[in-house]
């Protein structure tokens, strides 16, 4: 088994979060973006937000983690973006896989 990094991110509605996820994989910083529509309550600000969200599931390779928070902190619509992130253990053919797309 070898190691993927999953990263999280969210974006505030579907068209930003694809056009996120189109920069990520164009500047091969990961392999593939999922979305998942998600409701958030979180304090913001001293207000309790409860908001419709775009959550994007990024598998890329532990070597592009710095590359990953960058873009997501340059591209996002979010004053402070969801950074969150974890590397994973993964079947040898998906690892190698993604590997290859974001070499």
């Amino acid at each position: 088994m070898a190691e993927i990094l999953l990263f999280i991110t969210t974006e505030s509605d579907k068209d930003l979060a694809k056009n996120l996820a189109k920069k990520i994989i164009e500047g091969k910083y990961a392999a593939c973006c999922t979305f998942n529509e998600i409701s958030s309550i979180y304090r913001w600000k001293g207000d309790i937000e409860l908001t419709s969200e775009v959550e994007i599931l990024i598998k890329s390779t532990p070597e592009r983690l710095h590359d990953l928070i960058k873009i997501v902190k340059q591209e996002s619509s979010y004053e402070m973006p969801q950074i969150i992130y974890k590397n994973f253990n993964s079947e040898d053919n998906y690892h190698n896989w993604v590997k290859k797309i974001v070499s």
